[in-house]
């Protein structure tokens, strides 16, 4: 009988990776492996879990007790965990939910084949479980920048660059199974390389990256504004399957917060790096993240707030309220200050601007063309993404079925024909050549 296991991850595109890179192990060892799948299927259940808030850790203990009372049940034998909550929460874990057979970190995961008595094959690849057109590529692991807030440095410590050949053999590797478009994503990435020799060399891996045969679209996630490596704009201008495209979190602008969110960027720093990206690169595409409600926010840091993200009319941009994260210096050193309902109100404030802001910047791209990629169908539309769409957080474009025939993976060009707050309707005009 084939062994198999079920794969659950939760969090971010980062645990995906870590996911994939197990699954391609245990496939190598001649298991079969499903992924987030509807059901148990297997005997053997690992759940891949976040620790980031408060509500992706009360999603993976959600679900870790779910499966502890499946396997109380009799409806799976084994149940392992792995990832940032545990490796954050071990010794509590381990005493709360003895139902779980296994406890393993952001980075010792790989010893679960040992202790399932497999030996790990040395070269397997990574299974991936997005749609074969396009992949994530984790460039590196950690982050030195300490935020005031964030807990990420406590639970992947320092920042480690992959050696650039390894990465690129991956992507090579993986335009040879079909992989056209690369998300490239790390706590972050512009610090890629420091750790190795001091230098950012970002720029360098991306046009290197760019000029593989057969790599149609890279979109750049989590970039730090401050020491932001411009050559890296150059690279946006000059390689067009590079996207007009940065996911840059900003997380505020007062000065007075970001000084206690010690971000080392100050409001005037923020307007002008704005204006240049945008004079640099003509057409780009920014996400943003923002939060409201840090230890300490006025109704004037807040309105600073307001007025910035009118200004920067931002194509793309979340938000959360602030929570109190374990071992951070906000925890140790500030007070949670700012009642729960003025968060919630801030928020949803904010949220409201921007959604007037994206319905009125999606409404301008009407009766315009653009190359799009179909990542399924759904319904009585084909759902496709432009370069200035990431999958799974960005808007998308909706193409009716009556269009005729589209191809999963493949490119169109399309014409604009209607808009909403986020998404847009288009028709085809032609299939592109990649």
């Amino acid at each position: 009988m084939q062994k198999t296991i079920d794969f659950i991850t939760l969090g971010c595109s980062k645990n995906l990776v870590d996911t994939e890179n197990l699954i391609g192990m245990f496939e190598a060892a001649g298991y079969q492996c499903t992924h987030d799948s509807d059901s148990l299927q297997g005997d053997i259940a690992v759940i891949n879990t976040c620790g980031f808030i408060s509500d992706a850790k009360e999603e993976s203990i959600n679900t870790i007790l779910e499966l502890a009372h499946a396997k109380t049940e009799g409806r799976l034998k084994r149940l392992y965990v792995m990832g940032c909550l545990s490796e954050r929460y071990l010794a509590d874990l381990e005493r709360e939910i003895p139902e779980v057979d296994g406890w393993y970190g952001k980075f010792n995961y790989r010893q679960l084949l040992s202790d399932l008595n497999e030996v790990e094959v040395c070269g397997a690849r990574r299974h991936i479980t997005t749609p074969r057109h396009y992949a994530y590529i984790k460039i590196s692991e950690g982050c030195d920048r300490h935020c005031a807030y964030c807990a990420i440095p406590i639970i992947t410590g320092s920042h480690r660059s992959r050696p650039m050949d390894e990465i690129l053999d991956e992507v090579r590797w993986l335009v040879s199974q079909g992989t056209v478009e690369f998300q490239v994503i790390a706590q972050e990435l512009t610090y890629y390389g420091v750790d190795i020799d001091g230098s950012q060399h970002i720029a360098e891996l991306i046009e290197r990256m760019a000029a593989i045969e057969g790599v149609k679209w890279i979109r750049l996630h989590y970039a730090y504004p401050a020491h932001f490596p411009w050559d890296l704009l150059r690279v946006m201008r000059e390689h067009s399957n590079v996207c007009n495209y940065l996911d840059i979190a900003l997380q505020h602008v007062s000065d007075s917060v970001l000084e206690r969110m010690r971000r080392h960027f100050t409001k005037a720093e923020t307007y002008a790096m704005i204006e240049r990206m945008r004079r640099e690169v003509p057409g780009l595409h920014l996400r943003t993240t923002l939060m409201v409600g840090f230890p300490g926010e006025t109704d004037d840091d807040f309105r600073e707030l307001m007025e910035f993200t009118r200004w920067a009319r931002f194509e793309r941009m979340g938000a959360f309220a602030y929570s109190e994260e374990d071992g951070t210096y906000s925890a140790k050193h500030y007070t949670d200050d700012v009642p729960a309902d003025v968060k919630e109100q801030r928020l949803s404030r904010l949220m409201r601007l921007q959604q007037n802001i994206s319905a009125e910047i999606e409404a301008s791209k009407v009766g315009s063309r653009m190359e799009v990629v179909i990542d399924r169908r759904e319904g009585d539309y084909y759902v496709g993404r432009s370069e200035f769409c990431s999958p799974e957080v960005d808007p998308e474009v909706l193409i009716p079925v009556s269009e005729g025939r589209l191809q999963t993976g493949h490119f169109y060009n399309v014409t604009i024909t209607g808009a909403e707050e986020f998404d847009l309707y288009a028709s085809v005009n032609a299939k592109c050549n990649i």
